[in-house]
């Protein structure tokens, strides 16, 4: 198991490039030796306007905004930073898993930065670099448990180390955050739906529909989220599709009870995940939320619940670390850098790369 120390008496400067999906982003980040972080910089470019009227992201509108934007990202994140190519100790790029066009573009960008100034590459998971993040804000040592939650991916992870990863829980169909995008989608609210659905659920009545409640009692800690979005879309049926114009009560309602049915859901895998965490690891240090879900009020309020009864801290990054960010991938890179791990200039990119799949060698 990893003690979190550095293998590197030097601090260290990345900058950390993350284009795995509709952001488009840059940071500087500096790691010093005993473990401590600072952001220097982190830009943003969310593509959200430009997915807005197709309902999602198109891979490539995506892409090709990566390629407009990217340079002019970087450039900003540097010299808010302060700095330039040649201070920097490493250049790290998200080179997967993701929308494959946005990820060559990232990683491509990167590889011609250490080219050019001869500087290592460092490929990094992007769900490593989420899984990390408390790390960076807040220097948590391992071993702690990872609630990850978002548009792809719903698992609850063991953090035993950089690179030690044991996967408690996956969702065995639809992630969190594409079934919250999906339900808005059926009631016709804006891109992006989530918190569209988050809001519209404050004013409703969650006992209003009774959806079900999947994977409750079951010993494993996986998720299950197409059944209960295929209820949904049942229960829209039988109230008039929303081309026929539900009234608000009901968008309130339908939205109210199909949260209240994700929450009781995840309260129930999370209390399972971290049993099973307890039995491989012993207690862990805290209970950690990453991903853009890690954003909504009510799961946060959820967790809040469950780490008091169980007497565990919960740690949740700043909103904008917890969705997509430069700073989480520079991070990462510098995690990995300090344990003398980096990649070579043939790095590979990929549309999928499970987080368990990204160990420190031996």
């Amino acid at each position: 198991m990893d003690n979190g120390k550095p293998d590197s008496d030097k601090p260290v400067l990345v900058l950390g490039i993350e284009t795995t999906c509709d952001e488009t982003a840059a940071a500087v980040v500096e790691r010093q030796a005993d473990g401590s972080g600072t952001i220097l910089s982190n830009i943003v470019h969310s593509q959200t306007e430009e997915h807005a009227r197709f309902g999602g992201v198109v891979p490539e509108i995506a892409a090709r905004a990566h390629v407009d934007l990217l340079d002019g990202i970087i450039d900003r994140a540097m010299r808010e930073a302060g700095a330039n190519f040649a201070v920097l100790s490493a250049v790290a790029a998200a080179a997967g898993p993701g929308l494959i066009g946005g990820v060559i573009v990232g990683l491509t960008t990167a590889k011609a930065i250490a080219m050019v100034h001869d500087t290592p590459l460092v490929a990094v998971n992007h769900l490593e670099a989420h899984a990390l993040t408390p790390r960076l804000t807040d220097g948590l040592a391992f071993p702690y448990c990872l609630f990850l939650a978002s548009g792809g991916h719903t698992q609850i992870v063991a953090v035993a180390g950089v690179g030690d990863y044991v996967r408690l829980g996956t969702t065995v169909d639809d992630a969190m955050g594409e079934a919250f995008d999906k339900v808005a989608k059926m009631l016709n609210l804006p891109y992006p739906g989530g918190p569209q659905v988050e809001r519209a659920a404050q004013g409703g009545d969650p006992a209003r529909f009774s959806f079900p409640r999947p994977m409750l009692g079951r010993s494993d800690a996986n998720f299950s989220l197409s059944g209960l979005k295929t209820a949904v879309r049942s229960e829209i049926g039988r109230l008039g599709s929303p081309q026929e114009a539900l009234n608000d009560k009901d968008i309130s309602d339908l939205c109210a009870s199909f949260q209240a049915a994700v929450l009781e859901s995840t309260a129930d895998r999370l209390s399972v995940g971290l049993r099973l965490f307890h039995e491989q690891f012993g207690p862990p240090r805290a209970l950690v939320a990453a991903g853009g879900v890690a954003a909504n009020h009510a799961i946060r309020a959820v967790m809040e619940e469950m780490a008091i009864a169980l007497g565990l801290t919960l740690v949740i990054p700043p909103p904008e670390l917890c969705t997509d960010n430069g700073a989480m991938v520079a991070w990462a890179g510098a995690e990995r850098l300090t344990r003398g791990l980096v990649d070579p200039l043939d790095a590979k990119p990929r549309a999928r790369w499970p987080l368990e799949a990204s160990p420190v060698p031996a």
